[in-house]
Order: structure tokens, then sequence, then C-alpha cells
């Protein structure tokens, strides 16, 4: 199981928006890139982004994880990615062990470019695989085919990276159950540390939710979905959250940290951050501005919430709930500041019906609830 993330624990979310092109299912802040990347100005604007936001940590804080995602951020230069690394750390130090992901999609790779993110002392790669075959990559609007998958993932080791995770999408049009299970055995064939293993689901304001494709039936899909896992599983991999699954001791350190409701700060257009400056009263919620034309040094940037205290059960349970090990009943008070009583009756009446257990003053979903955690979180509204 994945270790828990220190109280003190601070992450940095950087969101980089531009891509090749928008894929039919993304409804990511992303824009399908128009003439040149804008990396110098946009390095300036995020910067400036995390010099309105520091003032708002208690004390000395340190960054122990950074994720650059996107978009495709590894579209931007080396040279842009050092300025950046070297301008946040100039304002916020971190720690000695940090944890720095960088997402990249297949389309975008180069032997020698990646060797120098490598150099920068970003360690781990998140590769936006999907599929490894051509007519699904194909149905999903991406840019590059399988064999540009494969020789993505060749390339990513050879530059240096041992910590790399794959994302795979699964209900895929008209995917039957054998070529989900080729896609991870594809995926493991290569020895990741890591697999993000993911339902294709149709969000709002996408082109697939207004032209929908053809679904495998809900059926075939879960009985997909458990075959896979049971080859995860045979492989050595842990499945720590809902669709996160790891090599022991690789959890996605960033990602865990929002999911045991650690602080975040969040920079870029779009970007979200959580901050807690007092508990229970001031647990602060950050959204910056989403366009980036507008995006820019000394506009009105940022908007701030602070989360109500009558919501902070349910925040709470809805990310911790979303870990296979759950959470410590101490941990509700601790990142809260408030009672673990409030989540009574609620918490006996879900023990009760066999959707939650509780032992050694850990609460989790049971498999049964594993299956019901939207019912379950419904009971803390």
């Amino acid at each position: 199981m994945p270790a828990m993330m220190s109280f003190s624990s601070l992450g940095l979310y950087v969101h980089i928006p531009w891509c090749i092109q928008k894929c039919p299912y993304c409804d990511f802040n992303s824009h399908a890139l128009k003439g040149v990347l804008p990396e110098a100005g946009y390095v300036e604007t995020l910067l400036y982004d995390l010099a309105q936001d520091v003032p708002l940590l208690n004390g000395s804080r340190t960054i122990s994880s950074i994720f650059i995602g996107g978009g495709t951020p590894s579209l931007f230069s080396p040279e842009a990615l050092a300025d950046l690394l070297a301008g946040v750390r100039a304002q916020i130090p971190f720690t000695d062990d940090v944890e720095i992901t960088l997402e990249a999609n297949p389309g975008t790779f180069e032997s020698a470019k990646f060797a120098e993110f490598r150099a920068l002392g970003i360690n781990r790669l998140s590769i936006g695989i999907q599929s490894f075959q051509d007519r699904q990559l194909k149905h999903l609007g991406r840019v590059h085919n399988g064999h540009e998958a494969r020789a993505a993932i060749d390339m990513a080791q050879h530059a240096g990276f041992e910590n790399i995770n794959l994302d795979l999408m699964f209900g895929l049009p008209e995917q039957t159950e054998d070529e989900a299970v080729a896609d991870v055995q594809t995926a493991l064939a290569f020895s990741p540390s890591h697999l993000s293993f993911y339902q294709l689901t149709l969000e709002p304001n996408t082109l697939f939710h207004r032209y929908p494709p053809a679904l495998p039936d809900d059926d075939s899909i879960y009985s997909l979905q458990k075959q896979c896992q049971q080859q995860l599983a045979a492989a050595g991999f842990q499945q720590y959250e809902i669709s996160a699954y790891s090599q022991p001791g690789k959890a996605c350190r960033h990602n865990l940290n929002y999911w045991q409701f650690g602080d975040y700060l969040g920079i870029g257009a779009g970007a979200h951050g959580k901050i807690t400056q007092a508990l229970p009263d001031k647990i602060m919620r950050t959204q910056k501005l989403k366009n980036p034309r507008q995006y820019q040094p000394g506009a009105e940037i940022r908007h701030m919430q602070t989360i109500e205290k009558d919501a902070l059960a349910l925040e709470f349970m809805m990310n911790q709930l979303r870990l296979k090990q759950g959470f410590q009943w101490a941990a509700f008070s601790a990142r809260t500041g408030l009672s673990p009583q409030l989540l009574e009756p609620e918490l006996s009446s879900c023990i009760g019906e066999g959707l939650l257990t509780m032992t050694d003053e850990r609460v989790f979903c049971t498999e049964k609830g594993w299956d019901f955690l939207d019912a379950i979180l419904e009971r803390f509204v």
C-alpha cells in the first residue's frame, strides 16, 4: 500500500494547455496549437502566477511533488522547462527527493529532447498511450499510431527514465475483451512502474458527447475491466486508487497528495489549487483564468473560494475513498479540523450495509462498496 503523505506535503500542479490537436473525448482545458508556442511569455506568466499564490502559504513550506500536465507539456523545449523549474525553486524550496512528473504524448518524442528533460531533474514521465491498436487510436483522434506508442516508451527508457506511467483506456468504441487484454499485455511487456487504466467516458462539451460513438455495453465493459485487472495483479501491480495501479513503492506521490486531501498550488491557465490556512474555517480553493490569451501578468487571473465547513466531510470522503486503503480515522480531524463524529450516522449505516469497513482505525470500501462509491458519497452530501 502507498504511504500516507505528510500533512506538511505541498504539491505544485503546472498546466500547459497546448496540444497538437484536440481529442474528441477530452474535456480538459486544452487548445490545438496554432502557430509558434509562446514558451517564454507563458513561463513568465506561470512564475507571476506562483508569486501571487506564495503569500497564501502559512509559514515555510517545501514542494514535495510537481506535476506538469496539459495539454501536451512535452511540446515545450528543455530550455523553457529549465527556466520554469529554476523560477519555481527560487520562490519555494524543493524537498531533496521531490517527484517531478511530465506528461508526454508519443507524437512529441525526440530522443535528445527527452534526455535533456531527464537531466533537468524531471524524474517521472506519464505517457498518453491510450491504446496500442491503430484502429482504436484512430477512433480516439490520437496523432500517433501503435508503432509510435511503442517507440516512445523505448525512447523514454533509453533517455534514463525509470519511473514511467502509461495511460491506457478501456471501454473504447467497439472494443472487445481480447483487444483490451492485448493492450494491457503490451504495456506490461515494457515493465512500467505505473499504469493509469481508466474507462472512456463521454464528458459534456466534447465531440464524443455531441456525436456518441458505439461503445460496448455495461456488462462487456465490466467483464473486460475485471479480466485486465487480473492481468495487472498477476504482474505484481497493486490497485491503490480507482484507476491507478503501481509496482510496490511506485504510487504517484503527487496524486496521492490530492486524494489524501493535501495542499497543492495550481498555476497555469485553468489550474486548480487547495491551500489550508486555518482549520476548519479557512481551507481555500483557487482557480486560474482558463483562456490562455487572457492569462497574462498583471491580469486578474485567480479566483478564490473558501470551502464551506458543512461541505468538508463530503470533500474529504470524495478524495480519500478513491483510495483502496481509505483513510486513517485521525486523518479526518488533521485535514479538516472537524470531529470524526460528524461522519455519523452515515458511516455506521454504510458499515452495516457492507459498503464500508473499519479496522485498526482505518475506514475503506469493501469490494461491494468499491462498485457503489457514488452511492456512498451521496450519504455525506
